[in-house]
C-alpha cells in the first residue's frame, strides 16, 4: 500500500512539475504540455487580445492573455505566421509572472509562466521582425487551468502585416541617424554629460533633447550615448527615482528598439504600450541613437494631470535577456524644465545632498548616541567630578547634543537651499519632524526647573521621551535617505545601517544590564570592582570603536553613491 501511495505522489509531482516552473522549451513546436493527458476539445474559457490589428517591421504590440470565469495557472505564448509553425519576432515581459523562452533557437521567441499561481491576466510586448517578409500573424497560446485540464492552439484574431517599411531599420549603418546639439536652448531643450557636449562629433557624449510641438502635445525626442545595452530618459515630478515616465532605447541582438515604461519605485520599470511615430534608430561605434515623436502626454503615477514641466533624468546600463538591468550611471536636471525651447537642462550637483546625509548621519548615529548614553549611564561614574560646578556627564551630554543640533540645522538648511522645493516623500516628512522636535528640545532644557522642584519629574520624562522620539525619527529618516541614494543592486547601504542600529541596541542593552547588576551587588562591592577602570568606560570604548567603523563605511558609501 505504501508503494502505491508513493507512486501516486511521484506521478502527481511529475504532472505538476511539467508546468509549474514554466521551463517548457520541449513544448515549443506542438505547444502541448507534457501532462500525460490530452487537451480539451471545448472552446477555451480564455482569450488573447492585442492593442493593434496591423503592424509594420519593428512595431511593438501589447498582447494580453485574459482569463474567463476561472483563472489559469500556466501558459505558453508565441507569434506565428498564419498557417506556419515557426515562431516570429521577439517578446518582452512586463511582470514577474512571465518569463522568456528560446524556441527553435530564436531568442525570446516565446513567453511562459514562472509559477503555478492562479492568473487572471498576463501582458507581454511583442516586437515584429525588422528583416524579411513576416506576413500576417496570429498569436497562439496554451492555457493550463489544472494539471489535467488545459487548452492548446488558442489563437488570436489575425494581425495584418503592412509592408510599408519603417525609417532607418538598418541599425548598423552609422550614417543613418545623426543627432546634434545644434538648436539647444533655442529650438529644443537639451541635457548632456559632459555639459554642452555635441553627440555629432563626440562618441562619449550622453545627450538628450526634447521639444513640444507648438500646435499639439506631441513631444519630439532625441537620445544618444555610448552603451552596448540601453540608454533612457525619464520625466519626473521630483529628483527621486520612482513614479516617472520613461523612454528607453534598447540595443539587443543587433536591433535598436524604442520602449516606453513607467517606474513605480526603485525597481525595474514596467514596459507599457506606446503611441510613437517617426522612429529613427542606429547603433554605430558603440553609440546608440534614437529619434522619435511621442503622441502621449507626460504623466506621473501620483498625478493624473498631464504636465509640460518636469525634472529630466538620463540613465544607461546593460541588457540581459532582452530586459534592461540596473543602470550604471544617471544624471538629472537641477530644476524642473519647461518642455519648450527656452531653458537648457543642467546636470544636478550631488554634493549638497551627500553633505546633508553625512551631517545627519554623524549627528544622530555618533554624537547624538554618545550624548544619550553618557547622560543615561555615566551619572554615577562621574558624580562629584567635573568643571564649573557641573559634573562631567552633564558637560559631555550638553556639548555632544548641542553639536548634534547644530549639525542637524546645517544639514536641514543645506538640502532646502539646494533643492529650493518640497519633495512629497517619507524622507522629507521624517526630516522635517526631526528638525521641529530638535528645535524645541534645547529650549525646554533651558527653562527646566530645579532638581528639587516638585514638577521636575515632568521635565525629566518630557525631555527623555522627546529625545527618544527624535532619535527614532532620525534613524527612520536616515534609512529612507540611504534607500534613495543607494543605486547598487543589493542596496548595501541600508543593510549596513541596519547593522549600525543593531550595534547601538546591543550596547544599550549591555549598559542596562550592567546598571541593574551594579544595583543588585551594592555600591560598596561595585566600587571595589570598578576601582581601576569603571566598566561603563570599557563599554563606551568598545561602543565608540564599532560606531566609528559603521560610520566610516556609510560615509564612504554616500561619497561613492
Amino acid at each position: 500500500m505504501h508503494v502505491y501511495a508513493s507512486l501516486i505522489v511521484v506521478w502527481t509531482l511529475r504532472a505538476v512539475g511539467g508546468f509549474s516552473s514554466g521551463k517548457v522549451d520541449p513544448s515549443c513546436d506542438t505547444m502541448e504540455p507534457q501532462h500525460h493527458t490530452t487537451s480539451q476539445t471545448s472552446q477555451a474559457p480564455f482569450s488573447i487580445s492585442m492593442n493593434h490589428t496591423t503592424f509594420q517591421k519593428g512595431d511593438v504590440i501589447a498582447v494580453t492573455l485574459q482569463a474567463g470565469p476561472n483563472p489559469f495557472k500556466g501558459f505558453l505564448l508565441q507569434a506565428r505566421g498564419v498557417g506556419q509553425t515557426q515562431p516570429l519576432g521577439t517578446f518582452t515581459v512586463t511582470g514577474s509572472d512571465a518569463q522568456l523562452l528560446n524556441c527553435r533557437g530564436f531568442a525570446n521567441s516565446a513567453v511562459s509562466h514562472t509559477s503555478a499561481s492562479p492568473k487572471t491576466s498576463v501582458k507581454a510586448l511583442w516586437t515584429a521582425p525588422v528583416t524579411g517578409n513576416p506576413g500576417d500573424i496570429t498569436f497562439s497560446a496554451t492555457f493550463v487551468q489544472t494539471g489535467n485540464v488545459y487548452w492548446t492552439q488558442v489563437k488570436s484574431s489575425v494581425v495584418i502585416y503592412n509592408a510599408e517599411p519603417l525609417q532607418n531599420t538598418n541599425a548598423t549603418t552609422p550614417s543613418l541617424l545623426t543627432i546634434s546639439s545644434n538648436g539647444c536652448g533655442i529650438s529644443k531643450v537639451c541635457m548632456s554629460q559632459p555639459g554642452n557636449c555635441n553627440p555629432a562629433n563626440s562618441s562619449s557624449c550622453y545627450f538628450m533633447s526634447v521639444v513640444m510641438s507648438s500646435n499639439s502635445s506631441d513631444l519630439h525626442m532625441e537620445i544618444s550615448g555610448p552603451s552596448d545595452g540601453y540608454i533612457a530618459i525619464g520625466f519626473s515630478y521630483d529628483l527621486l527615482m520612482g513614479n516617472d515616465d520613461i523612454y528607453i532605447c534598447i540595443y539587443n541582438q543587433g536591433q535598436v528598439q524604442v520602449q516606453r515604461a513607467h517606474s513605480t519605485g526603485m525597481t525595474t520599470p514596467d514596459i507599457i504600450s506606446q503611441n510613437i511615430s517617426g522612429i529613427s534608430v542606429s547603433y554605430a561605434n558603440g553609440v546608440i541613437s534614437c529619434s522619435f515623436t511621442s503622441h502621449d502626454l507626460i504623466s506621473f503615477y501620483r498625478s493624473s494631470t498631464p504636465t509640460t514641466s518636469s525634472y529630466l533624468f538620463y540613465a544607461y546600463g546593460p541588457v540581459s535577456g532582452g530586459l534592461i538591468q540596473q543602470h550604471i550611471n544617471t544624471f538629472t536636471s537641477k530644476d524642473t524644465v519647461q518642455l519648450t525651447p527656452s531653458v537648457t537642462g543642467t546636470v544636478d550637483d550631488p554634493r549638497p545632498a551627500k553633505a546633508h546625509g553625512s551631517l545627519m548621519l554623524i549627528a544622530w548615529m555618533t554624537t547624538g548616541s554618545l550624548g544619550m548614553i553618557i547622560a543615561r549611564y555615566f551619572k554615577r561614574a562621574t558624580k562629584g567630578r567635573g568643571c564649573c560646578k557641573r559634573d562631567f556627564w552633564f558637560l559631555a551630554h550638553v556639548g555632544l547634543l548641542s553639536l548634534s543640533y547644530t549639525l542637524t540645522i546645517i544639514a536641514f538648511i543645506l538640502i532646502f537651499a539646494n533643492a529650493g522645493d518640497w519633495f512629497d516623500n517619507p524622507h522629507s516628512v521624517l526630516g522635517c519632524l526631526v528638525m521641529i522636535l530638535t528645535f524645541f528640545q534645547p529650549i525646554v532644557a533651558i527653562f527646566r526647573c530645579q532638581p528639587s522642584h516638585k514638577w521636575r519629574y515632568l521635565f525629566n520624562w518630557i525631555h527623555a521621551l522627546n529625545g527618544l522620539t527624535i532619535k527614532c525619527l532620525a534613524v527612520a529618516a536616515i534609512f529612507t535617505g540611504l534607500q534613495l541614494v543607494d543605486t547598487s543592486a543589493n542596496q548595501w547601504l541600508p543593510k549596513v545601517m541596519g547593522g549600525f542600529v543593531g550595534w547601538e541596541a546591543l550596547f544599550f542593552l549591555l549598559f542596562d544590564l550592567h546598571a541593574q547588576w551594579s544595583k543588585n551587588i551594592g555600591p560598596e562591592v561595585y566600587e571595589d570592582i570598578s576601582s581601576l577602570v569603571p566598566l561603563e568606560v570599557i563599554f563606551l570604548i568598545f561602543f565608540f570603536l564599532g560606531n566609528i567603523t559603521f560610520l566610516i563605511a556609510l560615509l564612504c558609501g554616500i561619497g561613492l553613491s
